[in-house]
């Protein structure tokens, strides 16, 4: 029983500190490198690579997310739907 209630208090931790906030997206900025953004909001969860372009996406498609496009690894353009 102890040890479920560990688990269930990691989740609820895990969950309460996600990166996908609009404090963090206010921070990204046009011509940041990957790095950055990757340590702003953390890893991406999808990465599509097309003639030297990067679109990356944070969160779920149809849900909370952030989508950042990058040319020659930095930040051109970023975009997100239902941040709090």
């Amino acid at each position: 029983m102890l040890r479920m209630l560990i688990m269930l208090s990691l989740a609820l931790f895990l969950v309460g500190c996600s990166k996908l906030t609009m404090e963090n997206y206010n921070k990204l900025k046009v011509g940041m490198k990957y790095d950055e953004v990757t340590s702003l909001i953390g890893s991406p969860d999808s990465c599509d690579e097309q003639l030297g372009t990067r679109r990356c996406l944070w969160g779920k498609e149809d849900g909370q997310h952030i989508k950042v496009n990058f040319i020659k690894e930095a930040a051109v353009l970023y975009s997100h739907k239902d941040l709090k």
